[in-house]
């Protein structure tokens, strides 16, 4: 920037970018002092190089910066549930403990001893704090592209080592125990059959709960996988608000995890004819309950954040026209009534409590999974069929060794030696 004299009175001028390769100015002039001219210049200037910004790197907190963070990039471009499993970590740890910091004044030791706190104060799972560890370092990668610091201190920051081995959350079920959850639940259609198609096809609990009937092809025996089921409040966001008196629970339909989530995969004859006899029942169901069935409607919205269409699940009795398209969801209550993944909550608390089990309804795709290769199906096979992105997802997560397996490879080195 330059200060000259003009006359009796003072201007400032600094070079901004180029039009159509020939240099530009911006000036201004009519101050009395010099001094006045240069305090004039440099607010100027900075508001020039800062246009569009909402941040001054040099005194902003890295409270006020994962705001920003959550703003312009985590609601832009991660997944509704993603979004709030950061926001939760942000507030409840990440802001509490280092949150009044100044961006540019954070350093590998300041994070490494936060993560350490965290772990020797909290005991915290090795996921978890996984995930802490994630939040931090996408934070830091993003000021980072943004030049608003000149490196990324979190990238040197380690979890402590974890001494005991974490415990395998996952359950693989015996057939007798399927067989008591099945018989369980028998008069509870919409939970029985969505249970059958789980284990029967490994499907994530999103993905059962989102398919309609369309999605289901009885001729050529297969099952396709184009969305998921995700819930939000009213308003669509990530903030909660509360209505008294009512839900506010709202559906919608959602993408797919990964790109090799969508699928198209085959269903054996057990499946198909059970759902083939759960249609029957639902359409007798319909039938049954007259105007006072539900139905649920596609309806187009705006996405709170990035402003992209999404679809929302809306309902309404059977006797009121809707001018939308009609969702022939599969997994409904008796009177048509969808409650998505939440179907699952009394079921469950059955199956710990009265049954005996402890699981997850994830487990069943564990099961799926582990079955198949101590059945001896290809690991690329069961790969494609559980939608994983690679093999390596498939090997570390839901590769259960079983005494079946443990047994079948001591008896093929004896075969392979043939000790006399």
């Amino acid at each position: 920037m330059n200060v000259t004299k003009r006359g009796n009175v003072y201007q400032y001028q600094f070079e901004i970018a180029k039009i159509n390769g020939k240099r530009q100015r911006i000036s201004k002039s009519g101050f009395k002092t010099r001094k006045e001219a240069v305090e004039a210049g440099v607010k100027a200037e900075a508001e020039y190089i800062n246009t569009g910004h909402s941040f001054t790197p040099e005194i902003m907190s890295y409270s006020d910066y994962l705001d920003f963070w959550l703003e312009n990039y985590c609601h832009v471009n991660l997944k509704y549930h993603t979004i709030q499993a950061y926001e939760n970590i942000i507030k409840n740890h990440v802001k509490p403990g280092i949150g009044f910091y100044r961006l540019n004044q954070i350093t590998i030791s300041t994070l490494q001893e936060f993560v350490n706190g965290i772990y020797v104060n909290k005991g915290f799972s090795k996921n978890f704090m996984k995930n802490i560890l994630k939040v931090i370092k996408g934070s830091f990668n993003y000021a980072l592209d943004k030049e608003m610091i000149k490196n990324n201190p979190a990238l040197r920051v380690k979890l402590p080592k974890y001494d005991i081995p974490p415990e395998d959350p996952a359950h693989i079920f015996t057939d007798n125990e399927i067989e008591k959850i099945l018989n369980r639940f028998k008069k509870n259609h919409c939970m029985y059959y969505a249970i059958m198609t789980a284990y029967f096809t490994g499907l994530r609990v999103s993905e059962v709960f989102a398919l309609t009937w369309n999605d289901i092809d009885f001729e050529k025996k297969t099952l396709t996988v184009n969305k998921n089921i995700i819930k939000k409040n009213q308003l669509g966001t990530t903030k909660q608000r509360h209505l008294s008196g009512n839900s506010t629970t709202v559906w919608y339909f959602g993408t797919c995890k990964t790109e090799s989530s969508y699928r198209t995969i085959p269903i054996g004859d057990t499946l198909v004819e059970a759902l083939k006899k759960y249609k029957q029942e639902q359409e007798q169901d319909r039938k049954d309950y007259g105007d006072l069935y539900m139905k649920h409607y596609r309806k187009i919205t705006e996405n709170y954040y990035n402003k992209k269409p999404e679809i929302k699940i809306v309902n309404a009795y059977s006797e009121i026209d809707v001018a939308l398209d009609e969702v022939p969801l599969v997994f409904v209550k008796r009177n048509g009534v969808f409650e998505g993944t939440d179907t699952c909550k009394y079921p469950f608390k059955v199956i710990h409590y009265e049954l005996g089990i402890n699981c997850r309804f994830h487990d069943f795709r564990d099961t799926h999974a582990t079955k198949l290769i101590e059945g001896g199906a290809d690991i690329k096979a069961v790969s494609q069929r559980l939608g994983h992105s690679n093999i390596k997802t498939t090997y570390e997560i839901y590769v259960r060794v079983t005494n079946k397996m443990q047994n079948a490879l001591a008896s093929d080195f004896e075969e392979l030696v043939k000790v006399k």
